[in-house]
């Protein structure tokens, strides 16, 4: 995806992973540059990635005006099933903020105090397991609780018909051909470490390896318009994507991480009465491409 290309607002709440009303909402308060062609708004890639870097830098930035007496609770992940579970703790009284960054930066936010909450959906390929061995690892000396979202499947955005025939992890180290990869840090860049480090090879060895990109939209718009051969992402996002397929590899774990020492507090105990209510999980159990059956259920605690 070109840095000049034209995104429209479907686009970019695509790449974000937010409402529409929040794109509007971030181009109003001057955070989210744009400009118009005609009646339509229009954003560049380079413009939305700048928001994303700035996000990064200050995951906690909220609204300056926020009222003091309101406590601050800060959600940190990328899918849009988070802004919604923001949303109905916000209903709660309590003001609830997000922060848009991957898996391995959320967990480090989380040691360093700067979020309450991190999503995570890292795999360890030595023991198989989810999310676990990175809190331990990133998270040390710190009791934690983890709690489950959801369950979504991963695997590959090919080209519609899958024309290179790419149905394993080992297919991408074939001559020819070429990946769009996400961002250091994120669960699917994560996944596809692992499973190239398993296989012995050395990353370099892909074409496109180092070609990376923020979002599941944005590696499947890019495979879509043939400027890569394949990307690793979740099910939910190819149904959204036209021009491409799916290749199903593996069913992941999308935790919930809190400090133990933060889970009686309201904030948690706001956001764990809307995972247990039911209100969510019916609502993303019928969208496709969730598994959301242990929704709320504590995973681990250590």
């Amino acid at each position: 995806m070109r840095n000049d290309e034209a995104l429209t607002v479907d686009d970019v709440a695509e790449i974000l992973q937010v409402g529409r009303n929040t794109v509007y909402a971030l181009k109003d308060k001057g955070e989210l540059g744009s400009y118009k062609v005609g009646r339509k708004l229009r954003f560049t890639y380079a413009d939305v990635q700048a928001y994303i870097a700035r996000s990064k830098a200050a995951p906690t930035a909220g609204p300056a005006t926020a009222p003091a007496s309101r406590e601050r609770f800060v959600i940190c992940g990328q899918d849009i099933i988070l802004d919604v579970l923001s949303n109905y703790v916000a209903q709660t009284g309590i003001e609830s903020l997000r922060a848009y960054i991957g898996s391995y930066d959320a967990l480090a936010d989380l040691y360093k105090d700067r979020v309450q909450v991190a999503s995570s959906h890292l795999w360890d390929g030595e023991t198989g397991e989810y999310n676990v061995p990175y809190v331990r690892k990133l998270l040390p000396g710190v009791a934690v609780v983890v709690v489950n979202l959801t369950y979504r499947m991963q695997g590959f955005y090919v080209a519609k018909g899958n024309p290179k025939n790419l149905r394993t992890w080992e297919d991408l180290l074939r001559p020819g051909v070429r990946l769009v990869n996400r961002e250091k840090g994120a669960g699917s860049r994560v996944l596809l470490d692992e499973h190239v480090r398993l296989l012995g090879a050395e990353p370099s060895f892909i074409e496109g390896y180092g070609t990376e990109t923020q979002s599941h939209i944005a590696v499947a718009s890019s495979v879509a318009r043939g400027r890569g051969d394949v990307a690793v992402g979740s099910e939910k996002i190819a149904r959204q994507v036209e021009g491409i397929d799916f290749v199903p590899l593996q069913k992941e774990r999308y935790d919930l991480v809190v400090k133990r020492e933060n889970f009686d507090s309201r904030p948690v105990q706001a956001m764990m009465g809307v995972l247990e209510s039911g209100l969510l999980r019916e609502e993303f159990a019928g969208l496709g491409g969730y598994d959301t059956s242990d929704m709320g259920r504590i995973v681990w605690i250590g």
